[in-house]
């Protein structure tokens, strides 16, 4: 049996670019015993992927060179020598960017489709949503009537932030990249304020119109001089949560911008840093407060879908361009 895979062939400087990935065709063997034998349906596409093609210690080591890029994926059981799963089980975990793949039951989870659609499980239902809920609660701690504003507030984590915020009685203020993501955090998903950074002239004063009382709680998903003007508006004893840095990732110097030290002192501010790794052993937790609000309809989660498998790079690099809205995810 042959099977598809996508490796990463060199890495990128700067923005990836279509000559960092090379699509290869393997042969796969028979199945051994206690293996399982995956077919993928749908393709998580994230930004700490970009991270992880440079050479460079993190939480998490780097993609090599020559070899399978991984992540997210759901797939459905083919054929199983592994007594838990049988044929036809829908299954998530971090596996290879290949059509097919074999592999152990070490860390494949079962899903419902019933529950919510499968590719929710690389969402709302994953690691951006429980991501949002943790760094939310955990770090923002939200109080009623407190201000959060949430950057990237389109993306699969800023969405699901902005919902679980206005549940828990705060007022919401996004930061979006286009009307079209405005109109949809507005309309949609009940954000009180919505931001446009790229047509906004100063987005201090925009960011200090929007919250005329200040800044409680910010959820940071973007960095750069957008959380320069975030911070600038910052509240004392505010509580800001580190999630990620897309507008740096692509950078090939590091830039220097506003020392924010003073501002976070004066103001007795918290900045804390997290991944979702660090909650693992409370992810039962999350997944029960997301799946109830889900199924309530209390929660609303938009999905970009990119068909066909050797589409994956281009939705790697279509994150960094604002191309998806909510969760970008490939289906096979």
């Amino acid at each position: 049996m042959t099977t598809k895979q996508i490796v990463l062939a060199a890495r990128p400087k700067g923005m990836p670019v279509i000559e960092n990935f090379e699509i290869k065709t393997i042969e796969l063997p028979g199945i051994g015993d206690n293996e399982i034998l995956l077919e993928a349906m749908f393709f998580s596409v994230d930004p700490y992927m970009r991270g992880r093609m440079n050479d460079a210690k993190s939480y998490a080591p780097p993609y090599e060179i020559g070899k399978p890029i991984t992540g997210g994926v759901v797939a459905k059981v083919i054929k199983s020598n592994d007594a838990d799963f049988k044929e036809n089980d829908m299954v998530t975990g971090n596996l290879p960017w290949q059509e097919r793949c074999i592999v152990t039951g070490d860390g494949l989870l079962k899903i419902d489709s019933s529950i919510a659609p499968a590719s929710y499980y690389l969402g709302i239902l994953g690691m951006p949503g429980l991501t949002a809920y943790f760094g939310l609660m955990d770090i923002g701690k939200p109080k009623a009537g407190e201000t959060v504003v949430v950057s990237g507030a389109a993306g699969a984590v800023g969405m699901v932030v902005g919902q679980v915020a206005k549940l828990e009685g705060c007022r919401v203020v996004g930061i979006a990249g286009s009307d079209e993501k405005v109109k949809l955090l507005k309309d949609e998903l009940g954000f009180d304020e919505v931001i446009n950074y790229k047509t906004a002239a100063d987005m201090t004063k925009a960011i200090a119109a929007a919250c005329q009382g200040g800044v409680d709680i910010y959820f940071d998903n973007v960095g750069g001089e957008i959380s320069d003007a975030v911070i600038g508006n910052i509240n004392f004893h505010a509580r800001i949560a580190l999630c990620g840095q897309i507008a740096l990732y692509n950078t090939t110097e590091i830039p220097t911008g506003p020392r924010l030290q003073p501002m976070l002192l004066t103001r007795s501010v918290l900045m804390q840093g997290f991944i979702i790794g660090n909650y693992q052993s409370r992810f039962a937790e999350g997944s029960r407060y997301l799946a109830k609000a889900v199924q309530e309809g209390k929660i609303k989660y938009k999905e970009t879908v990119m068909e066909g498998f050797d589409n994956l790079p281009v939705a790697l690099m279509g994150l960094f361009e604002g191309h998806n809205i909510g969760k970008m995810i490939v289906q096979a």
